[in-house]
């Protein structure tokens, strides 16, 4: 069994808090708009880090993370980018991604809008965490954690943080 924090859209800011959420975890799993490469070395330094780039990370950011990330976890096959739309309206790289293979677990940041949905038509789960960080237009700031067992996503929680300021 693997436990793993999820979060997007920090943009430079790391609550103090996601830490304390993220202790128990086994990985952090991180969808993008980092914001800055010395949040992401925290964030590593904490626990093992896995990260997309996104559309605000600047090139020092992309050096060290992909636009698109497949990785596996246990028996689940991850697809991981920032900007991936939503199932049923996929962004025109998500869905050529989608089509090469698709994935048990699709995750994607970016709208600041968290949603965890069964996408019947790839049968896979896509979560969108929210934003985590205090810039942009969403009003609660929120963390996802959850386990995976063998080929189970399971005990998914929703944590928020508090308004984004």
């Amino acid at each position: 069994m693997k436990r793993i924090g999820l979060l997007s859209d920090t943009h430079g800011y790391l609550d103090d808090r996601i830490k304390h959420y993220f202790s128990e975890v086994d990985e952090i799993w991180h969808a993008g708009d980092i914001g800055s490469i010395e949040l992401l070395d925290e964030l590593k330094k904490f626990k093992t880090t896995v990260a997309v780039w996104g559309n605000i990370d600047d090139h020092i950011i992309r050096k060290d993370t992909k636009e698109f990330l497949r990785f596996s976890c246990e028996d689940v096959e991850v697809l991981m980018t920032h900007i991936g739309g939503k199932p049923g309206k996929y962004s025109k790289p998500a869905f050529d991604e989608l089509r090469k293979a698709s994935p048990q677990l699709f995750i994607c940041g970016h709208s600041h809008i968290l949603l965890v949905k069964m996408d019947p038509n790839y049968n896979m789960l896509w979560i969108n965490p929210g934003a985590a960080g205090i810039k942009g237009f969403h009003k609660v700031r929120t963390i996802i954690r959850f386990s995976i067992t063998k080929d189970r996503i399971h005990d998914l929680e929703v944590i928020e943080l508090g308004k984004r300021a």
